[in-house]
């Protein structure tokens, strides 16, 4: 690239295509003059869209992070196209930075250029650099097939009929187990799809169903607040195996008290929804855009899925910070190949699926389709090393090369955990979780650990591997319908599944403690004269011990009749003859027999 020469719209390429039928028929270059460029500018503050990117959103916000906004002045936004922006600055309620929001969108391809004025300490220093904007690609929100399956495999309940989950079918248990509940979100099979919680025995916990073809993915415990909270992503997943959706967080009762988006123009996707204990979320997101391939066996008019994650203030709904693919990493880095791509089927050569915090703030990101996991430091975004892949920072043994892996994660001596699915295309003969201990000085990576399923697995997409308190490892197999956990030396300690061809992203194990705000729920079923069955639940309850009946004549004047202790979900009491109603109520009991909450009186019959 002549840079010298063109000068700097030229020079980086920002999509101004001259007249001609090739350059009509050829789409932008997409990836920077120079990869793994540093995000920090200043010497103090953290820039996205990195600068000489090109393919920064229309809809980007220019985000400053690490000093307070009030230490930023003078900023100014300019297209090479649409002229200079207005806009406003919005501060971080944390305090470390701000976004320059735009008042209006860039134009696809121009030139981006950026200035502004940054008080760091006692001196004030100048801030300015370009980005380009990218020519977006419109792809198919077509969601994935949903597989009905039979009525057998669907779980009903008489006091919750609007709760239709799958079945779960536990195989192996072991006392040695390690305490909690399991978090799944199946979907594509039968039944309702949905964030869902089971006990140890597999028995329902918690359910919250989800309207046809909208999918949860990754439901788990973290902390929002100083509180414990219950998270988990939702939308449509498409065919092209990418959501397209938010994130959610609720607090113990059940109750909604945040809700992530992803910013600049993009929507978040299911492969991550990180919480910080700054108040921050780490989410991924992807992006298609129109990109020449022809340099790398692809499409000259051809289009990428560019890999994205995003740091974004909860409470604001800002962009702090977002990295990109095509910055980092090269397209020659893949696996998978471009030539039967298309501006409908983008190149997904990243397929990014997971963040994770390493002990000094950096981030490990995994990409499916370069079979490597990534350390990006903080700061300045850059790559600080790479693991497996065809660029791999250590060498490796042939047990240690993962393919097509997902979640990796550092564990508190350095090691890292892996999920290796090894397909697909089949690359090992089944998945595998893996853990692999990395050696900075000598710059080797051995295997440490390693646990299969017997019979062998093998995880086409998704899965997991979660490190238990007690040493125990709780594995998602993704695509296929089961979950598992393993002891520390790899023995098989629970073993369950839904029924065929549906799917849990992720599975983990946490210990839970929920409270519902609704009131719980009961069904009533008339046995004979002044007797029947009660049908007690409280959807998401964890402390209910017993369920007691309450009947009377009036509304206000119901007693006890009957009690019976819990025995899972939905919990059958009878009654004795002639106690009946009209009106009837449930209570239900903690393990002192306290009142945990009653439900709504109904009458039965006409008194």
């Amino acid at each position: 690239m002549r840079a010298l020469i063109l000068g700097p719209v030229a020079a980086l390429g920002f999509g101004l295509v001259g007249a001609g039928a090739a350059a009509a028929q050829s789409a932008p270059t997409c990836g920077p003059a120079k990869l793994n460029n540093s995000a920090l500018q200043a010497g103090a503050v953290t820039v996205s869209p990195l600068p000489g990117t090109r393919d920064a959103s229309p809809h980007a916000q220019i985000s400053f992070l690490g000093v307070p906004a009030a230490a930023l002045s003078a900023v100014s936004v300019a297209g090479s196209r649409t002229g200079v922006h207005a806009g406003s600055l919005k501060a971080y309620s944390q305090g470390d930075g701000a976004s320059f929001v735009p008042a209006a969108p860039f134009a696809e391809g121009e030139r981006v250029s950026v200035h502004a004025r940054v008080r760091v300490g006692g001196s004030t220093r100048t801030l300015s650099y370009q980005f380009g904007v990218s020519s977006e690609d419109t792809i198919s929100t077509t969601p994935e097939t949903i597989h009905p399956g039979s009525a057998a495999e669907i779980q009903g309940f008489r006091s919750r009929p609007d709760l239709r989950p799958p079945t779960v079918s536990v195989t192996a248990s072991s006392p040695a187990a390690a305490p909690g509940d399991v978090f799944v979100a199946p979907y594509t099979g039968p039944g309702q799809a949905g964030p869902m919680i089971l006990d140890q025995s597999g028995g329902l916990v918690w359910f919250k169903p989800l309207p046809t073809n909208t999918f949860a993915t990754n439901l788990r415990v973290q902390e929002y607040a100083g509180k414990p909270v219950l998270t988990w992503w939702q939308g449509n997943i498409s065919i092209h195996g990418f959501g397209m959706g938010e994130g959610i967080v609720d607090d113990a009762t059940y109750t909604e008290i945040a809700r992530v988006r992803a910013g600049n123009g993009h929507t978040a996707d299911l492969h991550d929804f990180q919480l910080t204990p700054q108040g921050t979320a780490l989410i991924t997101s992807f992006d298609p855009i129109r990109c020449n391939l022809s340099a790398v066996g692809g499409p000259a008019n051809g289009a990428v899925t560019d890999g994205t994650l995003q740091e974004i203030d909860v409470k604001t709904g800002l962009v702090m910070y977002e990295w990109t693919s095509l910055d980092h990493v090269g397209l020659t880095e893949s696996y998978v190949s471009p030539a039967r791509t298309s501006p409908g089927w983008p190149y997904d050569y990243f397929h990014i699926n997971s963040i994770n915090f390493d002990r000094d703030g950096s981030l490990l990101v995994s990409a499916r389709n370069t079979w490597t996991v990534y350390r990006i430091e903080a700061g300045t975004g850059q790559i600080s090393w790479r693991l497996g892949g065809k660029h791999s920072s250590f060498a490796e043994s042939p047990q240690t090369r993962t393919a097509y892996q997902h979640d990796p994660r550092e564990l508190p001596d350095g090691a890292i955990s892996i999920f290796d699915n090894g397909a697909s295309p089949n690359v090992h003969g089944q998945s595998r979780a893996i853990v692999v201990d990395i050696n900075g000085q000598t710059n080797t990576a051995a295997l440490a650990s390693q646990i299969s399923h017997a019979p062998g697995l093998v995880a086409d997409s998704q899965g997991n591997m979660q490190a238990l308190a007690n040493g125990d490892w709780f594995v998602g197999w993704g695509q296929l319908p089961d979950f598992s956990e393993f002891g520390p030396e790899g023995k098989l300690l629970f073993d369950a599944h839904f029924p065929g061809r549906t799917q849990s992203y992720r599975s983990l194990r946490f210990e839970w403690a929920g409270m519902p705000a609704h009131q719980p729920a009961y069904s009533f079923q008339a046995t004979g004269s002044g007797t029947g069955t009660v049908y007690a639940s409280w959807n998401g309850a964890t402390q209910v011990s017993a369920w007691r009946v309450l009947a009377g004549a009036s509304a206000t004047g119901l007693k006890a009749v009957a009690q019976g202790a819990r025995a899972g979900f939905e919990t059958a009491v009878s009654l004795p003859a002639g106690t009946v109603g009209p009106y009837v109520a449930v209570q239900a009991l903690g393990a002192v027999g306290q009142v945990l909450g009653t439900s709504a009186v109904t009458a039965q019959h006409s008194p």
